[in-house]
């Protein structure tokens, strides 16, 4: 395979590979000291950070006129030789023959090595995510979509794109961001799941990936406004097939950051145990009127038909050591296309998957309605207008079939694998209440 798309340069995440070896790195200073005539460069180029050691005596004069001309983020081309270097956190380290300046900022860079303000920082996300921490974080996002991808081609799924535009609620009417469709209303997806459900239809198990939207009034630690979804749907699936692919999802997905991205967690302080356990351990299974037991046991004033707190989910999720899953919510409070248990109507065929330490719920799925006449009476009971989802009702015309599916938003997993303590560190440009730049 090659390091890089152009072969006239070594990439930092490539250096053990070239010890003895002059390179060529093309990049960013992240940071310089210099000690009377030597001076370290901290460089950077997206794939790691090396330290590159610069001697006056040992270079042409153009190139330690550089080295000393460097500030914070400029970019520069650095050639040197690779030494290995057990004290260095890359484990190499450079002994510099060569330096180039490609661009020096015009002005002092926004961002220095200094405490910022998370205000500040936000209103410089564009910046901020060339610092170690995000950077860290955004490379285990990147590792959690590709082993996402990963999972479902071995299984088999199709990978079926569904609509961002669309005519009508998903999740509910409240929470919708309306736009005008050439003089039509129409709504930023809240789910690919309808659509989804079609795929499944034609073609057994697919899955989708993409932005969704909840236009939810929340200033809370674990809302977006904008997020991303996974989600699968199964034809011929059942409730219990369904937790099963949920909990192997999960299972290999963690398995995949651990196998990856040790130095980046390490970097966030995290400890690793609880993931550890996440791999090797099967995920509990409760219901939730032993979940309501569970609770009221704790202190909780939760009564039965009412939907869990965070402070509820929060109980709960410290008294397991891996991911869990609550089934059988009440029917009344769980969206209208959830599949009543045939055996006792007022619950439904359903399961939320919750973190644990404290991270809430990252998965919701649960087998669909495939009955015609029970959906449009579910329908009905939500206010929903049946013209409204022709399309969809067709679906139970025309060989419907049993089939469950779920979706999971991926910022509120990767903020319970890194641990973070707010939800905005998660994706690239978050999209909050109060704010919609950068």
């Amino acid at each position: 395979m090659p390091e890089t798309a152009v072969e006239n340069w070594t990439q930092i995440s490539h250096l053990k590979e070239h010890v003895g070896e002059e390179v060529t790195l093309k990049g960013w200073l992240y940071n310089k000291r210099s000690k009377g005539k030597i001076t370290f460069l901290q460089v950077r180029d997206g794939s790691g950070l090396v330290q590159a050691v610069a001697v006056k005596s040992e270079l042409p004069d153009a190139s330690w006129q550089a080295a000393e001309s460097l500030t914070q983020e400029s970019s520069c081309i650095v050639t040197g030789v690779v030494r290995a270097d057990e004290r260095a956190p890359s484990g190499v380290e450079l002994t510099v023959t060569s330096v180039e300046v490609v661009d020096i900022p015009s002005e002092e860079y926004p961002i220095s090595l200094k405490e910022h303000g998370t205000d500040f920082l936000m209103s410089h996300r564009h910046l901020w995510i060339r610092s170690r921490r995000p950077h860290a974080i955004l490379k285990i996002r990147s590792t959690i979509e590709h082993a996402m991808h990963e999972f479902f081609e071995k299984r088999e799924f199709i990978r079926f794109d569904t609509p961002i535009l669309t005519p009508a609620a998903c999740e509910g009417t409240t929470t919708l961001f309306e736009t005008d469709y050439f003089g039509d209303p129409a709504f930023l997806a809240q789910s690919g799941q309808l659509y989804l459900e079609a795929g499944a239809m034609a073609f057994g198990n697919v899955y989708c990936f993409g932005p969704t939207f909840r236009a939810e009034k929340s200033k809370t630690r674990r809302h977006l406004m904008e997020f991303w979804m996974v989600e699968a749907e199964m034809a011929y699936a059942d409730l219990w097939q369904n937790i099963q692919v949920q909990e192997d999802f999960v299972r290999h997905v963690v398995g995949r950051v651990l196998e990856k991205n040790r130095a980046d967690l390490a970097l966030l302080e995290r400890d690793v145990a609880p993931l550890e356990k996440t791999v090797a351990q099967g995920f509990p299974r409760i219901t939730y009127d032993e979940a309501v037991e569970r609770l009221s046991s704790a202190g909780s004033d939760i009564k039965w038909g009412e939907d869990f707190g965070n402070d509820d989910e929060d109980i709960l999720a410290n008294q397991f050591e891996t991911p869990f899953f609550v089934t059988h919510y009440p029917t009344a409070i769980k969206a209208f296309y959830m599949q009543p248990d045939p055996n006792r109507p007022e619950v439904a065929l359903c399961a939320d998957m919750l973190a644990p330490e404290g991270y809430g719920e990252i998965i919701g799925g649960s087998q669909r309605i495939c009955d015609y006449d029970l959906f449009l009476e579910r329908m009905q009971q939500h206010d929903l207008d049946p013209a409204a989802y022709g399309w969809y009702l067709d679906l139970r015309k025309y060989g419907s079939v049993p089939h469950s599916g779920f979706g999971l938003g991926i910022e509120r997993a990767i903020r319970w694998i890194c641990r973070l303590d707010h939800i905005r560190e998660t994706i690239p440009f978050p999209r909050l209440l109060t704010r919609i730049y950068p």
